[in-house]
């Protein structure tokens, strides 16, 4: 199917519904709920009047939702054919930095992360003008990504890519394929430039393979023996990221971190919210994963007045919050492609099954089986099926599911759940932990409707 262009003649938007296509200013998404765009910051930095601006255009244009993605971009939804070009040009109006093209990631605290190896933005800069002055262009696929990690307490290791360079210690470079901090295969170690070479002789290699082809179509051994790689143990890192949500204080660094309930929040509350951190001294926003974003340049001593701005608006502020340990997606009433309201679901589970829910796992809930919210796998996803739900156990919404849950007992089949994690659990166990040991044996029969 070749791209139609993303502007008519007549100048109103044309949207694209092809898998595999993002939501760009210039090719808004059709979703449920009108048309969708995705934003992109450079360095997923914004300066707070930027932000009111785009939460303005947002409100004026589309229906005030907004989103940030588990991937640390803006979401603006509700655009209509007609309003999707004024948005845009309202945005390019803006002068304000914005990726497109490839997606190369850096940490949301690059830069000021305290514990980081290293700022990882110089190198993600150099592999970005590297790509635009490619000749023949690159002919990549639409969602390849790399992530360009420097390491920190907020580095990238939950974050998926088809391409990962990850700074050691020894300021060399990894770089691995297709998957996160643990599942991507590692190809090479090498200093800064040599390794930005190798990522420009990887995307060539995908180039030549089509518009389809992403990091898993590489074979790990094969450019593991072209780049001279023998395996050591040196990468890799153990500690686990936080949620942006709270108060982060260390080494002479403060940050307010919230998150977004659902991963959305109307325009208005996002203004007025920017609007009294800005007063507070905040001059920077970094948008983070998870669905969150970072407030930058408030004083130690405000940082409580902020958070409570924050938690008057519909922020998340608790790390520990449930809400931030359910990965959903739009649901019904914003994506065509949905079975079911993800978001009436996921507060009922809130109140149904707090045992699951103490930040040791992901719930995964998907209104269909593409399960954009949390492409890899996930303890326990749950996603629409033939009779109501599919219930999947250590796998994508795509998997195989564990068992089939009627649409009327969903509820009741994850709080029985819940209830044998809680009386299972043994000292010091984490909900993760407890599912683990029990296997997928005692969830089945944990979550079968005629067990009672």
């Amino acid at each position: 199917m070749t791209e139609c262009s993303p502007i008519d003649f007549n100048g109103a938007a044309i949207a694209s519904t092809r898998r595999g296509v993002c939501p760009a200013l210039d090719a808004p998404m059709q979703t449920g709920d009108g048309l969708l765009v995705r934003l992109r910051p450079l360095d997923s930095r914004l300066p707070p009047a930027a932000f009111v601006t785009i939460a303005e255009t947002a409100a004026r244009h589309g229906n005030g939702l907004m989103e940030v993605t588990a991937r640390g971009n803006l979401q603006v939804r509700g655009l209509t054919p007609a309003s999707a070009p004024l948005f845009s040009t309202e945005i390019l109006a803006m002068d304000m930095p914005l990726a497109t093209g490839l997606a190369i990631e850096t940490p949301p605290l690059a830069g000021l992360d305290p514990e980081e190896n290293i700022d990882a933005r110089p190198l993600a800069d150099v592999l970005r003008a590297r790509v635009v002055l490619e000749e023949p262009a690159l002919s990549l696929a639409a969602k390849l990504s790399i992530t360009v990690d420097g390491g920190g307490r907020f580095s990238l290791q939950n974050v998926s890519a088809d391409i990962r360079l990850t700074a050691l210690p020894d300021n060399t470079w990894e770089i691995a394929l297709a998957g996160d901090d643990r599942t991507a295969k590692p190809v090479a170690r090498l200093p800064a430039e040599a390794a930005v070479d190798a990522v420009m002789v990887l995307l060539r290699a995908l180039s030549a393979m089509g518009r389809r082809a992403r990091g898993r179509d590489l074979d790990a051994g094969e450019w593991r023996s072209r780049f001279g790689f023998e395996e050591n143990g040196q990468g890799g890192r153990e500690h686990s990221v936080p949620s942006p949500a709270g108060l982060h204080l260390w080494d002479g660094f403060s940050a307010l971190g919230v998150a977004l309930p659902f991963c959305q929040i109307e325009a208005a509350a996002l203004i007025a919210f920017i609007r009294e951190t800005e007063a507070l001294g905040c001059h920077e926003i970094r948008l983070a994963p998870d669905h969150g974003f970072f407030l930058i340049g408030i004083a130690p001593a405000q940082l409580a007045a902020a958070r409570d701005a924050a938690a008057a608006r519909g922020f998340v502020v608790d790390p520990q919050e449930p809400a931030n340990h359910i990965a959903l997606c739009a649901g019904a009433r914003g994506c065509a492609s949905a079975f079911f309201d993800t978001h009436a679901l996921a507060r009922t589970l809130i109140a149904a099954a707090p045992a699951l829910l103490d930040g040791s796992l992901t719930l995964h809930v998907s209104g269909c089986p593409k399960g954009c919210a949390h492409p890899a796998p996930t303890p326990l996803t749950l996603t629409a099926a033939p009779t109501g739900y599919a219930l999947v156990v250590n796998g994508s919404a795509s998997g195989s599911p564990e068992a089939y849950i009627a649409a009327k007992d969903v509820t009741h089949a994850i709080a029985r759940l819940a209830a044998l994690v809680g009386t299972a659990r043994r000292a010091g166990e984490t909900a993760a932990d407890c599912l683990q040991r029990l296997g997928r044996d005692a969830i089945r029969e944990a979550v079968r409707q005629d067990r009672e």
